[in-house]
């Protein structure tokens, strides 16, 4: 479609306004300087705690197979302390009646919930249809929230997009619907999303986090889209369902390639807070797990808290007070002036591969685009110089030291078990947990 220079020049108006404005409400984050780290330690001690936890959850709201009380009970009896329901645009709120036949988990889902909850449960014929009142969050909730223990949060993934790409981001602890905004570009699409969260936090004080989804499903979504978003700082690293190519083709980075890229670009030349990564289940389905659907139990988030609350989750999740794992546990993480350390929590049988990954100052900037047979650009991720993302060192066992030699950029990690994921999101995947990345020395490269 034509558009007039003049509306051009409005939208590039809007956007930049609204960058300006994010940057402007969250002028308490830190930006990136060239001291050293920061000095913290990550590990359960007194009141603090690691609670572990999904992001990423579907269910009959939108395309889900379950009911919210079934999903909640999976998880609650699995070993999860909280669960972010997050149906697409919308919030399981009011009254809704659905027949229990057309639903996606059918007479399954029904007999299952029956079993789990039989004096919770409100049906009704109509013309001869059973149905069935789908429980609210609210409900739901009052039911599953035990302090110290068990946490459901109420979310939402705004399911938008830029022409025929999907552009979906999950708000968890929100507290009102959230319209798709759209945008001139994948790049503005996720912007205006972003600044619509954002506007809802400031307007009611509820601390609520947004997060990109699965930034290769439908290939959407480029390293070069979301390095410069502001206000958004966290993405999906690794996202459960098995169709969102989380390991990239021979077109399109890797997810993890994409951050490496994110981090180097974000702080080194846009002088932008860290892009922390998450990982997920993206949960559809329920009823024959294990299988090749989209399942819980493959993807989370472990947070380091004094409390399970929503607001403390939140605010120890953008602290970066957390770590991201489909199956490997962490005892300690630990960054001083001098050193990065790492401690596994060890499983029998299984060995375990540590590695520290960087970007150091001095880097090839140079960067070009990915073309198809005919030599015509492929909307993918630009190819850069292996200097970006470098694996600064490796070593086996459960635990590992990174000295820092202070021309990094930022420095993350990467432990990788010996044992193969039981679900996995693609088959062959390992177990393996996502340090956060810290800033060593972001000022400009030369």
């Amino acid at each position: 479609m034509h558009h007039s220079s003049s509306s051009t020049l409005s939208r590039r108006f809007v956007l930049q306004i609204g960058m300006i404005f994010c940057a402007t409400l969250f002028f308490f984050v830190d930006h990136s300087s060239a001291e050293t780290p920061k000095a913290f330690v990550l590990q359960e001690q007194g009141d603090l705690k690691w609670y572990r936890g999904n992001l990423h959850t579907h269910s009959h709201w939108s395309d889900g197979d379950d009911y919210l009380g079934n999903i909640a009970l999976w998880y609650r009896d699995n070993g999860y302390h909280f669960l972010s329901f997050t149906d697409h645009n919308v919030l399981a709120q009011g009254v809704r009646w659905v027949d229990v036949e057309k639903t996606k988990g059918g007479q399954t889902a029904f007999d299952k919930l029956l079993k789990n909850f039989p004096d919770q449960i409100e049906t009704r014929e109509e013309e001869g249809v059973l149905q069935v009142r789908l429980r609210t969050f609210g409900e739901v909730e009052r039911r599953f929230n035990k302090p110290g223990e068990f946490l459901l949060i109420q979310g939402e993934e705004i399911s938008d997009k830029y022409d025929r790409y999907p552009i979906h981001m999950n708000a968890s602890n929100v507290g009102e619907l959230i319209t798709p905004r759209g945008g001139a570009s994948v790049a503005e699409t996720i912007q205006n999303n972003v600044n619509a969260v954002m506007t809802q936090r400031e307007r009611t004080g509820q601390s609520t986090l947004i997060h990109l989804n699965h930034p290769n499903f439908g290939f959407a979504v480029t390293a070069e889209d979301l390095m410069r978003v502001v206000g958004e700082k966290f993405f999906e690293v690794y996202n459960g369902h098995p169709s969102v190519y989380n390991a990239g083709n021979d077109t399109h980075s890797s997810t993890e390639r994409m951050w490496d890229i994110i981090l180097t670009r974000r702080i080194d030349e846009f002088e932008l807070p860290l892009m922390y990564g998450i990982a997920v289940d993206d949960g559809h389905n329920y009823h024959r797990i294990p299988s090749r659907q989209a399942e819980p139990g493959r993807g989370w988030v472990v947070v380091l808290a004094d409390e399970l609350s929503a607001e403390t989750l939140v605010q120890a999740l953008e602290a970066g007070k957390f770590y991201a794992s489909s199956g490997v546990a962490l005892k300690r993480i630990a960054v001083d002036g001098k050193q990065m350390n790492v401690e596994v929590e060890p499983v029998e049988g299984e060995t375990y591969t540590i590695e520290f990954i960087g970007t150091r100052q001095g880097y090839d900037p140079r960067s070009e685009p990915v073309v198809d047979e005919n030599g015509e650009p492929v909307r993918a991720t630009r190819r850069y110089s292996d200097d970006i993302g470098q694996i600064l060192q490796s070593s086996e066992g459960t635990s590992a030291a990174y000295t820092f030699q202070g021309d990094e950029i930022y420095v993350r990690a990467r432990i990788t078990s010996s044992a193969v994921h039981p679900n996995p999101s693609e088959v062959g995947d390992k177990k393996q947990a996502w340090i956060q990345p810290v800033v060593v020395n972001g000022s400009d490269s030369e």
